[in-house]
């Protein structure tokens, strides 16, 4: 089990920050970490009688992050004892007012974004396995599905999101149909313009820019309101009343994007196509009726079902990655804007590359 160093209890009119285990050369980066993360906006008492044993690392990080909490509120030290008040005094007398920053090497900052990159991958593998246990549980007892909630988040992600979602989807579609146009009109292959506007909209675009518009609308929200929640004390609360945050927080929010989300497919898909024949008809001449006789010629059914399939996957991965980056929020507000970011940011990402995955696969698959 991983040691613990440091944590922290608010209360309403201080803050206790309870230090423990070794301070010692090989924990200080550990324990300077966890340091940063403690707020300041309220009187801190800091016991350090839980400290099983200190060298002068440890004892001159203490001094560090005193004078820091010392800047910015009033400071309580309580707990030490004799051995460490004599290597307080011996060392603070020594420590020279002005400590140069040392600048981290280029290779030092590689390295401690892999390790975090790495952690963050070991979060979620373990954040997923919850996820997919409380998943599992819910569908042997379906009395503990929160349907009311799946409701509520289904109207708050997919209707609310319509009007976007329609407009995103009507303009790609005029984007590809006139950028097509030129190069086909050059060739007098004007027609074929029905076929990249249709099949392109239906296997690629249309999921992919549904998508990414919901990752940035609803998943940054659902990031936003559990680390609203965690900040306020909600979630620990929940815990200890006994109600798992999993079942009751995140698989209303997973069903219900699960379910909007190929929905929103669907319509984006139709209003894509609508809009490539607006410009088809305007650039090239091409009549709706010729247009949508086209699409019935080229366009099959397997198309719309093939993009149709990636609407639970990409649905999955921004609502698990949005609560993750939720559950992640630190105890303060400025975190909140933080692992929002890295939720839209990592879902976009993952929703492309998963999406080049899909077509890879269905190549290889002749489909």
């Amino acid at each position: 089990m991983k040691e613990i160093f440091l944590r922290y209890e608010v209360h309403q009119d201080h803050l206790t920050l309870i230090s423990a285990g070794e301070w010692m050369l090989h924990t200080v980066l550990q324990i300077e970490k966890r340091l940063l993360e403690v707020p300041c906006d309220r009187k801190i008492i800091w016991d350090v009688s839980a400290i099983s044993d200190f060298d002068s690392a440890g004892v001159l990080l203490f001094i560090e992050h005193l004078e820091r909490f010392q800047n910015a509120t009033e400071v309580e030290v309580v707990g030490y004892t004799e051995n460490q008040k004599d290597m307080y005094d011996l060392l603070n007398r020594d420590i020279p007012k002005t400590i140069p920053s040392r600048k981290q090497s280029t290779l030092e900052n590689l390295g401690r974004h892999t390790l975090e990159a790495a952690q963050d991958i070991k979060d979620f593998t373990t954040f997923t396995g919850h996820l997919f246990y409380a998943m599992f549980h819910t569908f042997l007892h379906p009395k503990a599905i929160r349907f009311k909630e799946t409701v509520y988040h289904i109207h708050q992600s997919g209707f609310n999101a319509l009007i976007i979602i329609a407009l995103t989807s009507f303009l790609v579609g005029m984007v590809i149909s006139y950028q097509g146009s030129v190069q086909l009109a050059k060739f007098g292959a004007d027609i074929f313009i029905v076929d990249t506007v249709a099949i392109s909209i239906t296997r690629e675009l249309g999921p992919m820019i549904t998508a990414i518009v919901i990752a940035g609308r609803s998943g940054s929200a659902y990031t936003a309101e559990i680390g609203a929640m965690k900040i306020t004390e909600e979630i620990s609360a929940m815990r200890t009343m006994g109600f798992d945050p999993y079942t009751f927080l995140v698989l209303p929010r997973v069903f219900a994007l699960m379910i909007a989300l190929p929905l929103l497919i669907f319509f984006a898909d139709i209003v894509g196509i609508i809009g490539g024949m607006v410009a088809s008809n305007m650039q090239l001449g091409i009549s709706m009726t010729v247009f949508i006789e086209r699409v019935y010629e080229v366009l099959e059914v397997k198309h719309y079902l093939l993009g149709m399939m990636k609407g639970p996957v990409f649905a999955f991965l921004i609502a698990a990655i949005g609560c993750f980056r939720g559950f992640q929020v630190a105890h303060k507000t400025e975190s909140i804007g933080l692992h929002t970011t890295s939720s839209v940011v990592n879902s976009i990402f993952l929703v492309i590359a998963f999406d080049a995955l899909f077509s890879v696969i269905f190549t290889e698959l002749g489909l």
